[in-house]
This record gives C-alpha cells, structure tokens and sequence, in this order.
C-alpha cells in the first residue's frame, strides 16, 4: 500500500475529504518523527511502538572491493509491533 492508497483508505473510511485524510496523516508522521527526534517513544496501543534506538559503530564490507570499512554510529528508528496487529497478520 502506498502512501496514496492509505489516504484514499483513510478518507473513505473515515467520511472525509481526501485533503483533509492527507493533512491528518502527514500530521501524525511529522509528530512521530519529532517525537523520535527528540528520543521519546510513541506507543499506539494494539498497532505498536516506535522508538529511537543507537547503533554501535561497526565494521563492514564493500561488497564490490571486498574492502573493509568503518561504518559510525547511528541513531535510527526502531518498530515493534503490538500484540493486536501480530494477532491480525498472522
């Protein structure tokens, strides 16, 4: 599903426009995105949890020269799903 087909989704779901359903999710993104940022989580109960964890810095490979490199850390963003979507994937 694409970001497109989500808004589509989510206007007709919810009986709005699709401007409206667009304004609504890219809020929610900015605001989980600010909120990583600043290293707090955002827990959506039953869907899950997003969180800013810290990756070590590493060694790796070039794939194409076989040369080893240094790759630094990293702050990236982490998901982990909640006990209601596992149930409904499964």
């Amino acid at each position: 599903m694409t970001k497109a087909e989500l808004i589509e989704a989510v206007a007709e779901g919810a009986k709005i426009s699709k401007t409206a359903a667009a304004k609504a999710i890219d809020s929610m993104i900015n605001g989980i995105k600010k909120t990583l940022k600043k290293g707090d989580k955002v827990t959506l109960v039953g869907f899950g949890t997003f969180s800013a964890v810290k990756r070590k810095a590493r060694k790796g490979r070039n794939p194409r020269t076989g040369e080893e490199i240094k790759i630094p850390a990293a702050k990236v963003p982490k998901f982990t799903s909640g006990k209601s979507l596992k149930a409904a994937v499964k």
